[in-house]
């Protein structure tokens, strides 16, 4: 069984990989505004610098959208073999969602390109229109992912066919549905004509040392409502979508405004290390 390194890891590293021939598994809370391979680039140097090795083994097991928080399984070693068994397990997400107004990415990578009626969107619609939602559905990925159309990255089409911050509607017809299932759904909280609610996680800290190719569109003064929801759905589900599919059930158009991923499979993000944790561990403080 491979070694976990999270809240509850009691016990000293040592610096021989050869001490964890199942490899190591680093639950870490994804800051917000970084990419999955930011998190992989720096924790991967200071393993390299930790166990004395040029070269090391360390990836992901499932990537989490740049806006998202969260749950980011980081392998090491050997356990990199393992990160597709656990990309398999099911996730639990607490979803933002501002309904009213649309953008491209179904997030606020982009700017609003669509606005909404949501006059009629009250807490006790949206708790109807989430029973909808669970069980297995077919969902279509948002073109602005990393699904793959034709051996090319949807987000570099996506790219391509943004016209005046819009995309064309036949854009919608290149990604194919996939089967997902959602298991569970909770309203947590509507707040109606409300401000959009900023990430709980965007602290200055991180997003100082956040990529600065990832934009962020401040939809906060619109008075649009907006929920927070709990899903746990199987993998491949794309929340982004469900934020975008929810908005249409309700007759008007939706897009996320925050997102954490709260578990995968058995990692919480209540034991998961920060960046600045996995390194003092790694002996990079």
């Amino acid at each position: 069984m491979f070694t976990v390194l999270d809240k509850n890891f009691s016990g000293s590293l040592t610096n021989n990989i050869d001490d964890y021939p199942e490899g190591i598994v680093i639950p870490i809370d994804k800051p917000y505004r970084w990419t999955s391979a930011d998190v992989i680039r720096k924790l991967k140097f200071a393993a390299c610098r930790h166990f004395g090795k040029k070269k090391l083994k360390v990836g992901h097991a499932g990537t989490l959208d740049p806006l998202a928080t969260g749950v980011l399984l980081v392998c090491v070693g050997n356990a990199t073999k393992q990160a597709e068994e656990l990309q398999r397990h099911d996730k639990e997400y607490i979803a933002g969602v501002t309904f009213g107004a649309t953008t491209p990415s179904y997030d606020l990578e982009k700017e609003i390109d669509r606005f909404f009626p949501y006059e009629h969107i009250t807490a006790e619609a949206v708790a109807d229109a989430l029973k909808d939602f669970v069980g297995e559905q077919d969902q279509v990925a948002p073109l602005f992912s990393a699904k793959s159309v034709e051996g090319i990255r949807a987000y570099e089409l996506a790219r391509k066919l943004l016209k005046d911050g819009a995309l064309p509607e036949e854009a919608s017809e290149l990604i194919r549905s996939s089967r997902i299932n959602i298991s569970e759904l909770e309203l947590l909280n509507f707040q109606a004509n409300s401000p959009s609610i900023s990430n709980p996680q965007k602290k200055e800290d991180t997003v100082s040392r956040a990529s600065s190719r990832i934009n962020v569109t401040d939809n906060s003064n619109l008075g649009l409502p907006r929920a927070d929801i709990r899903l746990a759905c199987s993998k491949g589900t794309y929340v982004r979508a469900f934020a975008r599919d929810l908005g249409e059930a309700l007759g008007s158009g939706a897009h996320l405004d925050a997102l954490q991923r709260s578990r995968s499979g058995q990692f919480c993000v209540a034991d998961s290390l920060s960046v600045d944790e996995a390194m003092t561990l790694l002996g990079q403080s």
